[in-house]
């Protein structure tokens, strides 16, 4: 499988490491796209040292490099999900290297998108009518968060599911799309 993560800047974007080091010991090749706020959370060094590859984080530092990175993919993950991000993609924005990335992925390249964020951010109304147009899109596939406690130290739902469950997500859209006709 050759896997896109798209990192967005959430503090959930460390778990981003762990699903690449996962997908790379599982044998999948990958390549990370970031936004500028991922890369305060973890640097794109890291992701470059885990999987070998660039990483992108500007949209036009080479004009055709997201068309290329797009038509690489067999499947996108966005790990995680942010509010901002979320937004981005609902309304079809494209000002960064994750945005532009998205909207250049063919529509037959399974995206997976795993939000994360604030119990009150993910209750929020705004980010749940945004939620609710990606899956109208029949688009996106949504690992929605987890009920635990947060890194602000709020407890409910909105920490970014298990590496281990977005990789086996990632896994299974790459042979629901193999077998479909």
């Amino acid at each position: 499988m050759q896997l896109l993560v798209c990192v967005t800047g959430g503090i959930a974007a460390y778990k981003a490491c762990e699903i690449c080091s996962l997908a790379i010991k599982a044998g999948h090749s990958v390549r990370v796209a970031m936004t500028n706020n991922a890369k305060r959370f973890v640097g794109p060094l890291t992701f470059e040292g885990l999987t070998g590859h660039a990483v992108m984080t500007e949209s036009f530092s080479d004009a055709m490099a997201h068309i290329h990175w797009a038509k690489w993919a067999d499947v996108v993950l966005v790990a995680p999900l942010t509010a901002n991000s979320l937004s981005k993609l609902a309304l079809g924005f494209a000002d960064d290297a994750v945005s532009t990335l998205t909207l250049a992925v063919p529509v037959t390249t399974p995206i997976i998108v795993a939000p994360a964020m604030n119990t009150h951010m993910w209750d929020n109304p705004v980010v749940q009518r945004n939620l609710k147009w990606l899956v109208d899109l029949e688009r996106f596939t949504v690992i929605e968060p987890v009920n635990k406690r947060l890194a602000c130290g709020d407890h409910g739902v909105g920490a970014l599911a298990q590496p281990e469950a977005l990789l086996t997500a990632c896994q299974e859209a790459l042979v629901a799309t193999s077998s479909s006709p």
